[in-house]
């Protein structure tokens, strides 16, 4: 290596292949989706939660209609931050909605990361103590940043290992499950309290982050092979995936907990059904494909999103300090993740943690979709009507979502609208100082470059 440090992002084109960048994504969507939000989704809507799964994979299909069009027309790696600056330019728009985006995935990986501390306590009988679940959470975290550091290559590999192991394992889990149990009914005649349409439309919007990890496969952009064929593909195969192994589960869970079973183990709700039907091998087999899934969600995850800021370091809409660290821009990007993602799975329940991950996504989701049908029709040439229903639908969903959460918890709310106020205000000094400080520069180049 050179004496200087080299402070750019280095991209590999052509790394990734087809079934890496299914892996990729579908690493990131069964990740959480599955192992946590089904209790909470079921707490929310009732025995209706299998079809708010359906719902949330309805919204998202129309979601990604505007990503492959973008990407197939611009293909680069840092996805979304990329997509954003397409529409909006060098403006608050695209960094307020980028860092949205970055915020809702660090937010993602603690999710995973408690997730991954919950099951592995069934093991023990749980967590009487509550410490121990947010400190296997933090180790998980650290070893994905290990791992990070040893490159791209490591993680592909790493990940599709994961990858097929954890698929066949929830297959298998969901296939048992629905063989043993007595009916595979799900009872939909009653669904009780929960069963207004503001709650399934919230339900539907936790269901969303199941399948949210798509977006990670847009960020891989020109690393995929043959991007403008393969990253529209890769999106449709993993919703497709997703949709039929969360059904599966839905119904495997359903038909082996009541729903008051289903609610009371809502951060552990699969290796709960699992007991009944297993007994304890049951239990330590699907803990184990949970501890496989959260870790190799969050392998890919802190991958993406650390590239992610660092492309927005590049394009000057992040503030950025190297705190003396030596290396790339992207290394750097990758311990503020790190950090930031330990901070959270140390202080925040489950609930709250996915609850502030919805909220910011869909802003960001709509954000795009303006985007397309505002300004870069014509370029991606998209249709109008897709984009369009996918803001009405990205609405209600978050609408019922908030809705529910004021009258449920109104202090997450309070969070989100307070993140957001301060993203934005922060942003838009940034942005003015970096106008100026871009004029006077002009003026002093040459001064400084001596």
């Amino acid at each position: 290596m050179s004496s200087t440090h080299d402070r750019t992002t280095r991209y590999q084109k052509g790394s990734l292949t087809l079934p890496g960048t299914v892996m990729l994504g579908t690493g990131v969507m069964i990740g959480a989706g599955i192992f946590a939000l089904t209790g909470q989704m079921a707490q929310m809507t009732g025995v209706l939660f299998p079809l708010a799964f359906l719902a949330a994979a309805v919204i998202v299909s129309f979601s990604a209609y505007s990503y492959i069009k973008i990407s197939n027309a611009y293909p680069s790696a840092g996805g979304i931050g990329m997509y954003l600056h397409k529409a909006y330019g060098n403006r608050l728009p695209t960094a307020f909605n980028a860092l949205l985006m970055y915020f809702s995935m660090v937010i993602a990986q603690s999710f995973l990361a408690r997730t991954f501390g919950s099951y592995t306590m069934q093991l023990f009988d749980g967590d009487e103590s509550g410490r121990m679940v947010p400190i296997l959470g933090v180790s998980l975290i650290l070893a994905a940043f290990l791992i990070n550091l040893l490159g791209n290559r490591m993680i592909q590999g790493v990940a599709s290992f994961i990858g097929i192991l954890k698929i066949g394992g929830i297959l298998v889990f969901g296939l048992v499950g629905i063989w043993i149990a007595d009916s595979v009914s799900v009872d939909f005649s009653s669904p009780g309290e929960a069963g207004t349409f503001g709650n399934f439309l919230g339900a539907t919007a936790l269901g969303i982050l199941a399948f949210k990890g798509f977006t990670t496969i847009t960020n891989s952009g020109s690393e995929v092979i043959d991007p403008k064929r393969n990253v529209g593909r890769a999106i449709i195969i993993s919703i497709a995936a997703c949709v039929v192994i969360y059904t599966l589960v839905g119904f495997a869970v359903a038909s082996n907990l009541s729903l008051a079973e289903i609610i009371k183990t809502q951060d552990y709700s699969l290796a709960a059904a699992a007991r009944p039907a297993l007994g304890d091998y049951g239990v330590w087999f699907t803990v184990a494909i949970a501890m496989m899934a959260t870790a190799g969600g969050i392998l890919a995850s802190i991958f993406a999103v650390s590239r992610m800021l660092a492309m927005l370091t590049e394009m000057k809409l992040v503030p950025h300090s190297h705190f003396g660290m030596p290396g790339s821009i992207q290394k750097h990007t990758l311990v503020y993740t790190v950090v930031l993602g330990l901070i959270l799975t140390a202080f925040f329940d489950l609930s709250r943690i996915a609850a502030l991950g919805i909220i910011f996504y869909l802003i960001m989701d709509i954000a795009i979709h303006w985007g397309v049908l505002r300004y870069l029709r014509e370029d991606v040439k998209a249709n109008v009507w897709v984009p369009t229903v996918a803001i009405v639908l990205d609405l209600l969903a978050l609408g019922g979502f908030v809705w529910v959460k004021l009258n449920t918890d109104l202090f997450v709310i309070g969070v989100a609208v307070v993140t957001m106020i301060v993203i934005a205000v922060a942003e838009q000094l940034f942005l003015k100082k970096a106008t100026e400080a871009e004029e006077v520069g002009h003026k002093e180049s040459h001064a400084h470059h001596h």
